[in-house]
Order: structure tokens, then sequence, then C-alpha cells
């Protein structure tokens, strides 16, 4: 897996290195310390996963990924951030960020980089515990005006608690690629763009 690491912080930026490329599968193919580096770095590299801290001194994380999916819509970003802000989880989540982890967990990083490269969203336990509190609320959403049915409602709510396409498929008796089906077709009919906006959707109209 080839990664690009953005953090304003040198000391941060040569440890994660060396933690990372010692696990064996990690290549830091390239390293920014501003969030303005993240575009440039990523036309250049084209890497599975982005690596970004959030708050930084000139561009921060969240104008940088604004900025990248613009160009990428399809990157794949993990902040890695000292500081659980509230302000910014909305903004990561609401924007389409893949996850979400403080950096004092030094060992979940390699295992949420690895599940952002297949694909799943990863959100530390400090993050998933504030995420129901600071996604704003409006009146009851009328889903089967959009045509969704109990499933496709059973299957957002899963993917709003943090399940990946296996776990749903365990607990709905469903295959994988049955709840595939399910996603993209619930996706389509709300006019979204991935499960992490499905989740952001589903608790600010909880």
């Amino acid at each position: 897996m080839r990664i690009v690491l953005i953090d304003d912080d040198q000391l941060v930026c040569m440890s994660l290195k060396m933690i990372l490329e010692a696990e064996g599968t990690i290549t830091v193919a390239a390293i920014g310390n501003d969030g303005s580096h993240a575009l440039p770095l990523y036309r250049e590299h084209k890497p599975d996963v982005l690596l970004m801290d959030i708050r930084m001194s000139g561009m921060n994380g969240t104008e940088a990924l604004e900025e990248l999916l613009k160009e990428f819509p399809d990157a794949k970003v993990l902040f890695l951030t000292t500081f659980v802000d509230d302000e910014y989880i909305v903004k990561a989540l609401e924007l389409g960020a893949k996850g979400y982890i403080v950096k004092q967990n030094y060992e979940n990083i390699v295992p949420a980089l690895k599940a952002v490269h297949s694909g799943q969203n990863v959100y530390g336990s400090e993050i998933m515990e504030k995420i129901p509190d600071l996604m704003k609320t409006s009146d009851t959403f009328d889903y089967g005006s959009y045509d969704i049915s109990e499933k496709e409602y059973e299957i957002i709510t899963l993917v709003a608690e943090g399940l990946s396409n296996k776990e749903i498929a365990s607990n709905l008796y469903l295959s994988e690629g049955t709840v595939r089906n399910y996603l993209s077709s619930i996706l389509e009919k709300l006019q979204l763009r991935d499960r992490t906006q499905l989740a952001v959707f589903y608790y600010q109209h909880k």
C-alpha cells in the first residue's frame, strides 16, 4: 500500500514514516507539511490512501480534502489528529473523509489504513461516541417518499452504526453482494456519494 502523509509537525512525520514502513506492507511515497501540499502530491503519486493531519498552521485538512475531492472524488483520505474537535469532525464527515482517528492511538493507525484501503470507513471510538450528538437533527424524514424499503432502512441504520458490508450481511442474513446492491440503490435514491455521506444523512434526519 502506498500512502502520502501530510502533517505540519516534522517530528510526527518522521515518526509515522518509521512506524508505518516498519510494518512491511506500507510505503510512504511522499510527505507534505501543509494542507496545500495534498492535491499536488496526490496528483504526482496517486496514493492508495492519503493520511493527513486535520489542524495545520496553513491550509487545514478539511480545506485540503474539499479541494482534493473536486479533482479526485474517489480519493481515500484518513484524518489523523491530536484534537477531537467537534467542528472538524462534522466537516470531515460531511465532506466524505473515509476515517478520523487520534494520533495518541498509534497501534490503530496501520489497521485503520488497511481498512480504508479495503473500502471501509474507520472512526476511532472517541469519534463514534460524538457523532450522534454532533449531527443536526431535523423533523422526521419520510424515507418512504424516496422509495426506501424497510430492509434498505435497516441497512442505513447499520451503516450509520459503523458496520462493514460483511457485518451487515451477517446481521441481516444476506450475502455481501446483496448488501452492496442495496447500498448502491440507497445511494442513488438519496443522491449521496458514499456510505460516509449516508451515515451523516441518517444522523441529520434521525
